[in-house]
């Protein structure tokens, strides 16, 4: 089972519309797919329709180490795509764990409760410094952190996220090394010099931290993201097709191109996604 947490210490750049069109890409791929809501402001458990919504959330299963499935894990609409709902309504977790002797190991400790049931977790989480987030990064094989292209986000990524990566190195010593950083572009206009020199920029500002990739996906400002989020759909379902006269790609092909760079054994599969539902590989059953 793969874990990839979508981390900022900045809001509103994206991090919920990557978890939401990853995780509904690679469920369209025929892999079994796990979302884990851990923002306070429950933007990702209200992205999909329900098919089943559990009694619990992520506050019984970090509170309680509530270990029944059943009662922790909601269904979505979308094919092998499940979700353990934000319900942290008075916001008590962040102190709970913040004294807890295990805070910030107790979801690393929790998720192999859900190993033999997923192939893949995806972490979203909120845009602030906290030990939730300190916590969703102990617990991943891999971060994301999606960035706007302006130099001040990436100044804010240099001063924020690496502090936060930082923050955490100690847990080496338990054998609990940081995981790779992924910095993925997000929201780049059509034509824009300004992206590039954000990119150059950022080469520049982890030149020396070899643990600090830039992915070479980019996510494009198109309208199709905030068109699939209004109808509770992956956007590679709503745009599989690059329209007429624009240069960006189809999201269908942005989706195929960025989860094969995280998850690149899995490319087979990806391959495969047409977009279309109803004509998505069928050889996984839900459970």
């Amino acid at each position: 089972m793969q874990v990839i947490a979508i981390i900022s210490t900045k809001g509103g750049v994206g991090k919920t519309t990557v978890a939401a069109n990853l995780g509904g890409f690679i469920a369209d791929a025929g892999k079994r797919v796990l979302l884990v809501d851990l923002d306070v402001q429950p933007t990702l458990s209200s992205y999909y329709e329900l098919t089943h919504r559990a009694p619990c959330g992520i506050y019984e299963l970090l509170a309680f180490n509530e270990p029944t499935l059943s009662q922790l894990v909601s269904h979505t609409t979308i094919n092998r795509l499940d979700l353990v709902l934000s319900n942290d309504d008075h916001q008590q977790l962040g102190t709970l764990l913040l004294h807890a002797a295990d805070g910030r190991l107790r979801l690393r400790n929790l998720l192999p409760l859900f190993q033999p049931h997923y192939d893949l977790v995806l972490i979203d989480t909120q845009g602030a410094r906290s030990v939730l987030l300190e916590m969703a990064l102990l617990a991943a094989d891999l971060a994301v952190s999606p960035i706007t292209p302006e130099i001040l986000a990436a100044r804010e990524l240099q001063r924020g996220t690496l502090q936060l990566v930082e923050a955490i190195a100690p847990y080496r010593h338990l054998g609990i090394p940081p995981p790779p950083l992924h910095l993925l572009l997000n929201r780049v206009p059509a034509i824009s010099s300004n992206a590039k020199l954000v990119q150059q920029t950022l080469r520049l500002i982890f030149r020396e931290h070899s643990e600090v990739q830039i992915l070479g996906t980019e996510l494009p400002a198109i309208e199709a993201f905030p068109r699939a989020a209004t109808s509770s759909q992956p956007v590679h379902r709503t745009e599989y097709r690059r329209p007429s006269g624009r240069q960006a790609p189809a999201a269908l092909e942005t989706m195929r191109t960025l989860a094969s760079e995280l998850l690149p054994q899995w490319q087979e599969q990806f391959a495969s996604v047409t977009g279309r539902v109803g004509r998505r590989p069928s050889h996984v059953e839900h459970l």
